[in-house]
């Protein structure tokens, strides 16, 4: 078994549910007592969350960078952010390490292809939803069509992501506003919604839609643990 690298704390709420994950997966696909072999690097959230909302994304690159290597330093056989909206810095940062880096992203459409579905909708911070790091890897690399909420209904999104469940603040009435976004995207067209910030599985589940709902947290963790059980 290979030793999964874990870049989180962004937030920690989001990166336990990695470790659980990571540990459940690997319990169930090898039996007894075998559990993941894992090196974990957290951050302070609130030293990226500045950077992110000030729009230094270098800094925050140099950062986590400096933690990637860590994990690396550590004996990790590939690399995990656990973050979707960190992975703007993506490229940065599996240019400075050796082992791969495993993007959410594409491990996400990965999922999302083999159901043959074209028109998704996106969940996420404002930076995912809204840029093109994140949304235009999708279209562009995998061919998806893409559909964010309106911008109204992304700020809401946006503010229940660091002001709620970065905190591990479950609300019913948020729950209930994100299930009415979900369902407009669906009246708008789209064939299943990703979940694109690692907290919003906190939250929502699929009995909250109609679609089919695909967790970036899930599928990242599964494909952490697919490299790690990999013989060939």
């Amino acid at each position: 078994m290979k030793t999964i690298g874990l870049l989180g704390g962004m937030s920690w709420e989001s990166t336990a549910e990695y470790y659980r994950l990571i540990n459940s997966s690997v319990a169930s696909h090898l039996g007894g007592l075998h559990s993941a072999k894992i090196v974990l690097y957290s951050v302070d959230f609130a030293e990226i969350e500045k950077m992110q909302h000030a729009q230094d994304w270098n800094s925050a690159a140099e950062l986590l960078i400096r933690g990637a290597r860590r994990v690396e330093a550590g004996g990790a056989d590939c690399l995990l952010l656990c973050t979707n909206t960190m992975h703007k810095v993506a490229e940065a940062i599996a240019a400075a390490i050796t082992i791969p880096f495993l993007h959410i992203g594409d491990a996400t459409a990965d999922c999302i292809l083999k159901t043959h579905r074209k028109k998704i909708g996106l969940l996420g911070t404002r930076f995912t939803m809204e840029q093109d790091f994140y949304r235009g890897r999708l279209e562009k690399q995998h061919g998806l069509d893409v559909m964010v909420p309106l911008e109204a209904d992304r700020q809401i999104v946006h503010r229940v992501i660091y002001e709620e469940l970065c905190k591990g603040i479950i609300q019913e009435q948020s729950r209930q506003e994100f299930r009415r976004i979900l369902n407009v995207m669906v009246d708008q067209g789209a064939a299943g919604v990703i979940l694109g910030c690692t907290e919003i599985g906190m939250l929502l589940s699929e009995s909250d839609c109609s679609v089919p709902v695909f967790d970036t947290t899930k599928i990242h963790c599964e494909a952490g643990v697919q490299f790690a059980l990999k013989t060939a």
